[in-house]
């Protein structure tokens, strides 16, 4: 997971903020991570090439992702600085983070900007992803972040490429065999994400054999 060998670089910025929010409920910080994720999905789902360069909603969709990634990084460091780190937190943060993921996704992925096809295996391979990651904790072992598209990759990228789909379609740049840069994410999502689960199912196998 690319972005997680930085989290030692931005985690003094990230408590810096937390402590901003320390006398906030950090399940409220969840909640309204989950809210903007909402929202993401919203203006993924209704945004479209005939109408993009005019209404901007690919640029609002990325800002959304953005504070949905903002206040998931800050709630758990909330609920330290102040004390109320649960694990009926923790469950809340998790169940919530697959509902977000699956708005965001699923929002491009039923949008014009991509085949259903390709939609469908990137919501399999994020969800994949996320599902090996924590069921590894469940049978004893430790929580898997490894592999190569963790959740802050993906965020990062579907801050970054709606973006760039705008830019694309200002310059009339076109993909081979009538592709988006969008749907090129998803296509992303759903082989990597795929991949990545089974590294961190390969990974808590291997565990079992040593244990």
């Amino acid at each position: 997971m690319v972005l997680d060998k930085k989290r030692e670089t931005v985690d003094p910025l990230l408590v810096i903020i937390a402590k901003r929010f320390s006398k906030i409920n950090p399940d409220i910080l969840t909640w309204i991570a989950f809210i903007f994720a909402f929202f993401s999905g919203l203006f993924f789902y209704f945004s479209n090439p005939e109408t993009e360069l005019l209404n901007y909603y690919l640029f609002f969709a990325a800002f959304f992702v953005f504070l949905n990634g903002l206040f998931d990084a800050i709630d758990g460091r909330v609920a330290t600085i102040a004390n109320k780190t649960s694990l009926r937190g923790d469950f809340l943060d998790h169940a919530l983070d697959r509902y977000a993921d699956v708005f965001m996704v699923g929002g491009l992925a039923l949008s014009s900007w991509c085949r259903p096809s390709i939609g469908l295996l990137a919501i399999i391979g994020v969800l994949l992803t996320s599902y090996m990651g924590t069921q590894s904790q469940a049978v004893g072992y430790k929580r898997e972040y490894s592999g190569l598209l963790g959740r802050a990759d993906r965020l990062a990228l579907l801050i970054i490429f709606p973006i760039v789909q705008h830019i694309a379609l200002r310059y009339s740049f076109e993909l081979p065999w009538n592709t988006t840069v969008l749907e090129w994410v998803l296509l992303y999502f759903a082989v990597i994400g795929n991949v990545t689960a089974i590294q961190r199912f390969y990974s808590t196998y291997i565990w079992f054999r040593k244990k």
